[in-house]
């Protein structure tokens, strides 16, 4: 596996990681639920942090 494919399935998990945080965030203001609402924001905000070094770090194009 070339190092750009493995950074995409790595960029992939963390933008499907960052997806299900906004979802959990959406199903606790529903709910009405403001300690989910703070672990989900903590999570996105966790998952952004994470995607910034992967995108920084980025291999050079096939």
């Amino acid at each position: 596996m070339t190092p750009r494919r493995a950074w995409r399935y790595n960029v992939a998990g963390w933008l499907l990681f960052t997806a299900s945080a906004a979802f959990f965030m959406w199903a606790a203001i529903r709910a009405d639920d403001w300690i989910n609402l703070i672990a989900a924001l903590l999570f996105l905000v966790a998952c952004l942090v994470f995607l910034v070094p992967v995108w920084r770090l980025r291999p050079p194009r096939d």
